[in-house]
């Protein structure tokens, strides 16, 4: 499945600290998911406040 932040991101880092495989990286202007890191837990997605992590 996998999942990507959108430019709806605020960069807030909120999700950054909810991943438990710490596969979200700081970046500009967005952060990013590792699609090799990711264990698709959606843990990013149910605590983005600006729901910018969609599936895909």
């Amino acid at each position: 499945m996998g999942y990507k932040i959108t430019d709806a991101c605020t960069a807030c880092g909120t999700c950054k600290e909810s991943c438990p495989a710490e596969a979200i990286k700081e970046g500009t202007p967005q952060f990013t998911i590792d699609a090799d890191l990711c264990i698709d837990c959606g843990n990013c997605v149910e605590t983005c406040p600006a729901k910018a992590i969609v599936e895909g």
